[in-house]
């Protein structure tokens, strides 16, 4: 054995070692590694990948490591020792040659593929120099995820490197290796889509996401016990985190004494009282039902049937305000109930800063676990049929503000304006259960069209996240003035597309730019969101994290598959297709609804009925709701895309209400024809003629125009696809 084998296994043996100090790295897959020469294609999150990927690795790794690296003085003998190869990305035959004859001798060669560190924990664009390597040595190809190691101390997060306490010691990482995939069909599509499976299989793993919502609340209110929780924008009254904990627990208590049912409707806006109520009832044990009370007496008849609900917490003022609504037989007013509890509020209130957070949690008789049991009921707004109960577990609420938190990476003087109503998914989920688990000081006010208020409020109270549909941003044209929204660090929107002439006026009015995310209630509902681009250093290359038209990168720990909107089979991420998604997120499905559970849940794959793509660097792009493609003459017709057409050539850029939509009805000769609902007059002989010279498919050329009074919407600026449906059938 020569002296630079000896030298190789004694810092692999001592270095070993010292890193089991510190990382207790649990490996997954490792079975998969082919027992001949294999290249692993890792993502790179941290200046540690290379050591925990070769802890989770039974066998030594070959690193194929960037020049500059290689040849800085106290590095080169450690990475010459190893085994390392340097690479010259403008000179890359030697190291493509080097790497080769590893592989033939049956080593172990990686490649991380990205080709630099991420700044924002997102898997970056993937570099092709792998595909010639693997083609060259003609092995199999590893997909290697490594995960929880964004946001240690070697990371970006929090925008810096190293000066940062550990989260934890030992520091627990998970490594998983896929299948070997011959390198034919390694293309950087199919790649991207197994690791960002693999990212979904860790995540899935993690234990935290285990806990029962109230736990996960508890912890994190007792974090900031003594900072601001919520101030209600109406009276500018301030609750504690330990007194909104003191006051939930006292209600949750008498909830749980005096009711057995299951599952209790609260029937509030956005307010302080309906953060205590939703806490308290999760405290009780049971599931809270926010209740749409915009949407009229039969839909919400039909949720409380479904729901079997029988106890409403509400106010005296709300009670008065909705004449119609259908108010089950015991209705609980807050602020008739809260005054009675008020020598139990004190005394919790103590309890919650004084008492160790465990000896609480056993008080409260909080479950240890809460997985996929019901955590939350929230029903969709219906707009193509009765509401759908979607059921939310403990895991896909604990687990989606998980994710959010690692997209998001929020300040200590964030503050977020909380006006969406929490029977809203993104309401329920980023302004009531994320800020009581981070310690995020919300401002409420119950109304979001009221937008001169929430104006003055951001200005008044210095907040730093705005979180609206583009119906309330046109509002906000309207009625702000720009050192309103001064402070303002990030602006999100989702629920509707985001017209590109709407993000333009918003950005010159307020010097602003609106980032949009998607989400749905199924999935709890963030999926993906556009975020500021992280600014490069000098040398680096630069990594967007924004994309003008998408709806951002995708949340951690969330999969994703495109396949065909009609037969199901499996395509390319970069096709245009079905989007399905796996993930903790994902819902648990419909209440007492197995069929149409049935049509969108399949083996952990949500099927969201959304078509889309994306792209090279895993921006998600939305086509349109398969409910709003039409199939005419065997063509797939986007409603959407016909809908921006008409928009653009009739001049209606920047209306402040919706004036037209598209949709398709039985037709004899082609399958199905397109109406256009107007709500204004059209004349249809001048409309197809311009759309024709401006080169537009026959096809895609509205064959009736419908003129109606308004565009039916939603709360949130929606289309009312059913109203809408029923319109154009009328007109037939």
């Amino acid at each position: 054995m020569d002296f630079t084998t000896v030298r190789e296994r004694l810092l692999y043996f001592f270095g070993g070692l010292l890193s089991r100090c510190f990382y207790r790295v649990a490996a997954h897959g490792a079975d998969n590694l082919p027992s001949g020469g294999c290249l692993l294609l890792p993502n790179h999150i941290s200046w540690i990948d290379a050591i925990v990927l070769q802890l989770a690795c039974p066998r030594r790794v070959r690193y194929v490591i960037d020049q500059e690296f290689y040849h800085k003085p106290w590095l080169k003998p450690l990475l010459q020792t190893v085994g390392c190869i340097p690479i010259d990305t403008r000179h890359a035959r030697s190291a493509i040659k080097a790497a080769t004859e590893q592989l033939a001798a049956g080593e172990v060669v990686c490649l991380f593929p990205e080709g630099q560190l991420t700044r924002s924990g997102t898997l970056l664009r993937l570099r092709r120099g792998y595909e010639v390597i693997a083609q060259h040595a003609n092995v199999p190809v590893v997909p290697v995820w490594l995960d929880r190691l964004w946001g240690s101390i070697f990371s970006y997060q929090g925008g810096k490197f190293f000066t940062k306490w550990p989260r934890e010691f030992p520091y627990r990482v998970s490594v998983a290796f896929g299948n070997p995939l011959e390198p034919a069909g390694a293309d950087i599509a199919t790649i991207r889509e197994e690791l960002l499976k693999l990212g979904e299989f860790c995540y899935s793993r993690r234990s935290l996401l285990d806990r029962h919502l109230a736990e996960a609340s508890v912890r994190g209110l007792k974090r900031h016990r003594f900072s601001t929780a919520v101030i209600d924008g109406l009276d500018h009254t301030e609750l504690s985190r330990a007194k909104l904990l003191g006051a939930a627990v006292a209600l949750g208590r008498f909830l749980r004494k005096e009711f057995s049912d299951r599952r209790i409707a609260i029937v509030l806006p956005a307010s302080k009282g309906s953060m205590v109520a939703n806490l308290a009832v999760v405290l009780a044990d049971k599931v809270p039902v926010d209740l749409n009370f915009t949407m009229g007496r039969a839909a919400n008849e039909f949720c409380c049937r479904r729901a079997e609900l029988g106890v409403a917490i509400t106010a005296t003022a709300f009670v008065e305000r909705l004449k119609d609504f259908p108010w089950p037989d015991r209705v609980l007013k807050l602020d008739e109930l809260m005054p009675r509890l008020k020598s139990r509020i004190l005394f919790w209130w103590m309890m919650a800063i004084f008492c160790p957070t465990w000896i609480l949690l056993r008080l409260l008789k909080v479950p240890k676990t809460g997985g996929h049991s019901e955590a939350s009921l929230l029903f969709t707004s219906g707009s193509t049929g009765d509401p759908k109960g979607a059921v939310l577990s403990h895991r896909n609420i604990v687990g989606n503000v998980s994710q959010f938190r690692e997209m998001l990476d929020a300040r200590k003087d964030d503050a977020i304006l909380a006006s969406l109503p929490f029977f809203h998914s993104f309401g329920a989920t980023v302004t009531l259960w994320y800020p009581m688990m981070e310690g995020v000081r919300i401002v409420t006010y119950p109304n979001p069209l009221e937008v001169a208020k929430n104006a003055a409020l951001i200005q008044k109270y210095k907040l730093t996240l705005l979180l609206a549909t583009p119906t309330f941003l046109r509002g906000y044209l309207r009625k702000a003035e720009p050192q309103q929204l001064r402070s303002l660090r990030l602006i999100i929107t989702g629920a509707e597309k985001l017209p590109l002439d709407l993000a333009k006026a918003f950005e010159e009015r307020f010097q602003q730019r609106v980032y949009e995310g998607y989400g749905l209630t199924e999935t709890s509902p963030v999926v993906s969101t556009n975020l500021p681009d992280p600014k490069p250093k000098r040398g680096e290359l630069f990594q967007p994290s924004s994309r003008l038209g998408s709806v951002g990168k995708m949340a951690p720990g969330i999969a994703a598959e495109i396949r065909d909107p009609e037969t199901d089979q499996k395509l390319s991420l970069r096709d245009t297709g079905m989007i399905w998604f796996r993930g903790v997120n994902i819902f648990e499905g419909y209440l007492d609804d197995p069929q149409r559970t049935a049509a969108v849940l399949r083996d952990g794959w949500l099927k969201t009925g959304d078509v889309g793509r994306f792209d090279e660097d895993g921006f998600l792009y939305i086509e349109g709701r398969l409910s709003r493609f039409s199939k005419i003459g065997g063509e797939m017709v986007p409603h959407e895309s016909v809908e921006n057409k008409i928009v653009d050539i009739l001049g209606l850029a920047g209306k402040d209400e919706r004036l037209i939509a598209i949709m398709g009805v039985q037709d004899e000769a082609k399958g199905e024809a397109l109406v256009l609902l107007s709500a204004f007059d059209a004349d249809l002989a001048q409309l197809r003629d311009k759309l024709r010279d401006a080169g537009f498919p026959n096809l895609w050329i509205p064959k009736k125009i419908c003129r109606v009074e308004s565009i039916p919407v939603m709360a949130s600026g929606k289309l009312d696809l059913r109203k809408c449906q029923e319109l154009a059938v009328q007109s037939k």
